[in-house]
Order: structure tokens, then C-alpha cells, then sequence
């Protein structure tokens, strides 16, 4: 029998969220919603609680986005986005891939984290059946798209991309701020070639399994997922889950109750002698013992459990052997009701009742069909019996140490997947690293170059601010030029003005004396032949009339120029 299911990474953080499944086999109305019912009934689901990665992995997610943050600068700046550049849900689900990219490119952070959140609401369900009907039309929308592949997802926005995930498969964890998958563990958990299980993560078919259900394409992973259901959870060392013998499937004890995976059947260890309790696995339609196998998870497990864990594992183990037939299964059922009974009412302590089943376990031993066989022969056994059964208990020890073989190798094959992805993991993140160091790079000669730019050009400012105070200086010392010759001009003006009204004045008053001299020696000599007294009287008026006017005017023009004189 496999051993108990086991964690493989401790310290991991766990948070009960709602999860639908992605398989096209459940119907609408299944629950999809988580419960921490101990008591769950046999003909419901097992519910399945989403994991989150470790503690120690959000921690380094969240220290490498610090630093990316450390490295973009401060955007507190809000963007309006108008009612035509908004994004709904349905138009992601519904859109060209391309197209939702560029218009998710020109939108802010916040309105991106709005459609994130809106999301995160529909998943958990807080609506009920709204919620519920909104999420089936958008995961039909998604579900329905041919275009939707590796080669076109490759140019999706991040958002986009953890949106077209979260529809996908119904997990919200996508969506959650702390963790931070690269867009190539996103597009092949999208196409069903990584296991959608943030806590898992393992390239599909997990450990190169051929069985139908791992190569049938739906994202089935056999480590962590129940076979029937396709859901998963990492809850360990509990009788919650069982495991086949033979292909290491997991089954939730709740599916194969429902499904009657769970019955009556001959013994899975040499398929003769009565009748037990009995797993037939629907990966490999092959059974497995149950009796055994509850005895194993008490014996390994049970002293580490409290009083609420072991009421819950009493209870998967009367379900189990609730139809057993055989005494063996009829007792560990009867025992484990007696002692649920008794555990609720107080009287017997869940020390003393671990105690209790394991003893009930030990005499279950005892009274298996080889030591009723022995007990009831009390003789020696006949060599080829003996032959026989030696021949028997080296064929089942030669058989377990092959189970643990595989389970070695299984698990080597699971530690080197791991140690491959985190290889490549790492090499992404080299890869973007170097590609952030070079766009810083790029960014700082930007800056350097835009800086000497602007040194160039406040230079060629002062410059062009110089020349213009000069020009200042040469226009006022022409205007000041030309102020001074206009004066200058002006008094040339003036002064050539006078002179030649003074000349004109002079040649008036030679003319004039020219003219009375004339008259003058006309005058006399008509005196001399007797010429009139009254015209020698006004002869006389005028030629003292002209010798006064024109010393008056010289005065005046004296007092007029003082620098200036009369010819």
C-alpha cells in the first residue's frame, strides 16, 4: 500500500478560497465552493481548498517586486479613463488578443487592478448564483475560442494574460498581488501543459505518466489532483485522500464514495479467500486494500493528530466501512462510531482514543485469515505449504520494495523537474534582469543626452539674450545720434532760413537806394529846369523812410542771433 499523502514543501501558507474546477465533466450546478465541514456527506464532492506557494517563495517574490519598484520612478499622477478606452471582462474573454494588448497599454495601473478585483468578486461568490452565472459566461466565452494558443498569447498584456488564467481555470490565486508567475508558466498553464496548482506547478503529464486520464489534455496532474474531480489540495497524512497501489493516483475518499469506487471486492493481495473492503482506482481500473492502508495512516500519523483532526479521520473511516461485509471491516466500523460517540460526550480523551484505535488495529492483525488459519491448525504445515507461503511473503515483500522504488524514483523524477523549472526560473529572471539593466542603461544616455541638450540650449539663450541687450544698446545710441543731428538740422534750417531772408532784405533795399538814387539825380536835375516842391518833399519822406528801415530790421536780427552779424 502507498504510503500516507505527503507534503512535500513545509511551512507552505494555506487559504481557504473558492475553486472551480476546469473540467468540462462537472456540471453547472456542482458545488464549487470550499467548506471546512468535517462532516461532509458521501454523495457530495470532496470540496478542495487552493493552495498558495511557501511563505519563503511570496517573501522573494515580494523582495524581487520591491526592487522593481525601487527601479520605476513614482507615478502618483491618477489618469482619467473616458467611457470609449474602458475594458470590460466580457470584452477580454470575448476580444482579439492583439487588439485588448494596445488598448490595455494606453490604461493606468489602477483601472487594471479594477478589473483584477472585479474578478477576484466573481470568483469568490459573495453573490451567490449572479456571481456564479456571470463566471460561467465569461469561462464559455474563453472555453469557446479557437484563437487562443501559445503562439498568440506569447504578445498578450500581463493582466490580460492573468485574467484569460483565472477564467480558465476558476483559481483567483492568479490574480492575488503576492504572487508573480512568468508569462511562460501562464500561457502553458492556459494551454493545460503546466499543472494549474500555484503550490505544484509541474509540467503535464506529471512524471511521463500514459494512463488516459493524464494524456487525455484537460490539465489533469496525478500528484496533486483527485482523479475524479480534478480539484486538489495539499492536505497530508489524513485518510482524506486515497492513493493507488499500483499507478500512485490520488482519489478524494469522498469521490470514490460517491462514484462507488469503494466496495466489496476479492483481496487485492492474491485475489482469492473472503471478501474485504477494496479501492478500484479509475485511472487504472485496478484495486487496491483499504484495511490496510487506514492501518498504515493511524500508525504514522495518529500520534501527531488533536482531538478535532482525529474526530474528522474516525469519521473518513466509517464512511469507508460503512457497507463492509467482512468481521475485520464490520469491527473498525463499529469501534470507530463508538468512539466518536464517546469523544463527543467527554468521556474518552483523544489521547486515549488514538490509543484505542490503534489497539483495535492490532487486534485486527491478529485476527486476520493467516493467524485464524494457524491458531485453528496447531500443527506443522506441510513442506510444500510452506514453500508455498514463503514463496508468497518474498513475492509481497519483492513487490513493496518495488512500490518504494517507484515511489523513489517518482519522487527523484519530481525533485528534478522542480530543480529544471527552477532553472529556468532563474534563467528568466536573468534574462529579464539583464533586459531591465539595459533599458536603465538606455534610459540614463537618454537623460544624459537630454541634458546636454538643454545646457546647449540655455547657452545659445544667454547668447541670443547678449546679442539682443547690444542691439538695445546701439538702437538708443542711434536714436540719440539721430536726436542730435535732427537739433542740428534744425537750427542749420533756421539759421540758412534767416540768412537768406537777410540777403533778400539787402537786395531789396539796394534796389530801392539804386532806385531813389535814380530818382534822386532825376530829381536834380529837374531842379536845376524848376521841378515841383511837392515832389521833391515826398522824394525827400522816402529816402529817409528807407534809410530808417533797414538799421531797425538789422537790430532786431542781432538780438534775434547775438552770434551772428550783418554784412
Amino acid at each position: 500500500m502507498l504510503p500516507p499523502r505527503q507534503q512535500s514543501r513545509v511551512g507552505g501558507l494555506q487559504t481557504s478560497l473558492s475553486l472551480v474546477s476546469s473540467d468540462p465533466r462537472l456540471s453547472p450546478e456542482e458545488p464549487r465552493s470550499n467548506s471546512d465541514n468535517l462532516r461532509e456527506s458521501p454523495t457530495e464532492s470532496a470540496s478542495s481548498r487552493e493552495t498558495w506557494p511557501p511563505a519563503d517563495a511570496i517573501a522573494a517574490k515580494k523582495m524581487e517586486n520591491g526592487k522593481a519598484e525601487i527601479d520605476r520612478p513614482d507615478q502618483s499622477v491618477i489618469r482619467r479613463v473616458s467611457s470609449a478606452d474602458k475594458i470590460s471582462l466580457q470584452d477580454i474573454a470575448r476580444e482579439r488578443v492583439d487588439i485588448i494588448c494596445e488598448r490595455m497599454h494606453h490604461l493606468p495601473e489602477e483601472f487594471l487592478e479594477e478589473l483584477k478585483n472585479g474578478l477576484r468578486v466573481i470568483l469568490e461568490g459573495g453573490n451567490g448564483s449572479q456571481h456564479r452565472e456571470e463566471f460561467f459566461i465569461l469561462q464559455k466565452l474563453v472555453q469557446s475560442r479557437s484563437d487562443l494558443t501559445a503562439k498568440t498569447l506569447i504578445r498578450a498584456h500581463r493582466v490580460q494574460l492573468e485574467i484569460l488564467v483565472a477564467i480558465n481555470t476558476g483559481i483567483q490565486g492568479f490574480l492575488h498581488p503576492s504572487i508573480s508567475l512568468s508569462q511562460t508558466s501562464l500561457i502553458e498553464i492556459f494551454v493545460y501543459k503546466r499543472c494549474r496548482n500555484i503550490a505544484c506547478q509541474n509540467l503535464l503529464p506529471a512524471d511521463d505518466c500514459t494512463c488516459e486520464t493524464c494524456t487525455n489534455g484537460n490539465g489533469f496532474c496525478n500528484l496533486c489532483m483527485c482523479v475524479i474531480c480534478s480539484k486538489f489540495d495539499f492536505e497530508v497524512n489524513t485518510c482524506r485522500w486515497i492513493g493507488c497501489d499500483l499507478c500512485s493516483h490520488w482519489t478524494h475518499t469522498d469521490c470514490a464514495i460517491r462514484e462507488q469506487l469503494i466496495c466489496m471486492g476479492p483481496s487485492a493481495k492474491n485475489g482469492a479467500g473472503p471478501s474485504e473492503m477494496v479501492f478500484r482506482c479509475q485511472a487504472c481500473n485496478r484495486t487496491s486494500e483499504l484495511l490496510g492502508w487506514v492501518k498504515d495512516v493511524f500508525q504514522h500519523c495518529a500520534p501527531s493528530w488533536d482531538g478535532e483532526a482525529l474526530m474528522r479521520e474516525l469519521d473518513f473511516v466509517s464512511r469507508i466501512f460503512h457497507g463492509s461485509k467482512d468481521p475485520r471491516g464490520r469491527k473498525l466500523f463499529w469501534k470507530c462510531d463508538d468512539l466518536k460517540e464517546k469523544m463527543k460526550s467527554g468521556k474518552v480523551e483523544s489521547k486515549a482514543a488514538c490509543r484505542a484505535i490503534l489497539m483495535v488495529f492490532q487486534e485486527l492483525e491478529l485476527d486476520s485469515p493467516k493467524s485464524l488459519e494457524n491458531a485453528e491448525s496447531g500443527r506443522l504445515i506441510a513442506p510444500q505449504e510452506a514453500c508455498n507461503r514463503i514463496a508468497e511473503v518474498v513475492h509481497e515483500a519483492i513487490r513493496k520494495m518495488e512500490i518504494v522504488a517507484d515511489e523513489k524514483m517518482r519522487m527523484f523524477k519530481k525533485a528534478r523537474l522542480a530543480l529544471d523549472a527552477c532553472d529556468r526560473e532563474l534563467a528568466d529572471k536573468a534574462r529579464e534582469a539583464g533586459e531591465l539593466k539595459m533599458d536603465r542603461q538606455k534610459k540614463k544616455l537618454q537623460i544624459e543626452e537630454l541634458e546636454r541638450i538643454v545646457r546647449l540650449k540655455n547657452a545659445e539663450a544667454d547668447m541670443f539674450q547678449l546679442k539682443a541687450n547690444e542691439a538695445k544698446r546701439e538702437a538708443e545710441r542711434l536714436q540719440r545720434i539721430a536726436l542730435a543731428k535732427s537739433d542740428k538740422s534744425e537750427e542749420e534750417y533756421t539759421s540758412n532760413y534767416l540768412k537768406q531772408r537777410l540777403s533778400e532784405a539787402e537786395a531789396e533795399k539796394q534796389y530801392l537806394y539804386e532806385k531813389i538814387k535814380l530818382q534822386e539825380t532825376s530829381r536834380v536835375s529837374q531842379s536845376s529846369s524848376g521841378g515841383d516842391p511837392s515832389s521833391m518833399l515826398m522824394y525827400s519822406k522816402i529816402h529817409d523812410l528807407l534809410y530808417s528801415v533797414p538799421s531797425k530790421a538789422d537790430g532786431q536780427s542781432n538780438e534775434c542771433h547775438p552770434f551772428r552779424t550783418n554784412p
